[in-house]
């Protein structure tokens, strides 16, 4: 049985779950998720907690134990609390503003890069320098962030790019010049 999967979700006051035959429905403060469960999957409510439990018990359906449980918690806390990933940008006239429902970085092109914000997720500016990006599901915000991230990854010689919060970069010695 899986470690992880075996743990009891705890389902806070603000936040409903309903669990129909194959689509679980989580909903609270900032917004509603589902999620298709498979049917060798069961979940039952006992007490505000959520309990994840398998049907038919087979190597491939242990690892989906211990994932779906994952998925749901992310669910539940992401409905109640929100996830929160913070991006900074390292470089000398590096700076991000939101104008409407895009998000426009300078990033030393000759251009200005506009990336089309998703529909859940919000995206606040703080300093020129700092994004703050918030969504509810986890999977959506990550992706987001990483494709933020992709127009200038950080490179190893002097430090710039669009970096996580206290991402640290291993950097490398330069050339060294001929004696």
């Amino acid at each position: 049985m899986s470690r992880i999967g075996k743990l009891p979700i705890k389902i806070p006051t603000a936040v409903d779950v309903t669990n129909d035959t194959s689509v679980l429905k989580v909903k609270g403060k900032f917004g509603t998720l589902e999620r298709s469960i498979p049917e060798i999957i069961g979940i039952e409510e006992t007490d505000g907690n959520l309990i994840v439990s398998l049907k038919k018990t087979t190597r491939t359906n242990r690892a989906l134990h211990g994932l779906y449980r994952t998925l749901i918690n992310n669910m539940v806390i992401g409905v109640s609390e929100q996830f929160l990933i913070t991006l900074t940008l390292q470089g000398v006239g590096y700076r991000a503003s939101v104008q409407g429902k895009s998000l426009i970085l300078n990033l030393g092109f000759s251009h200005p890069v506009d990336i089309e914000i998703p529909e859940g997720i919000s995206v606040e500016v703080v300093q020129n320098t700092t994004i703050n990006i918030k969504a509810c599901d986890k999977e959506q915000l990550g992706l987001f962030a990483a494709k933020v991230r992709s127009w200038r990854p950080p490179e190893p010689y002097k430090g710039k790019g669009i970096l996580y919060k206290d991402e640290k970069i291993l950097r490398k010695a330069g050339k060294s010049g001929k004696k």
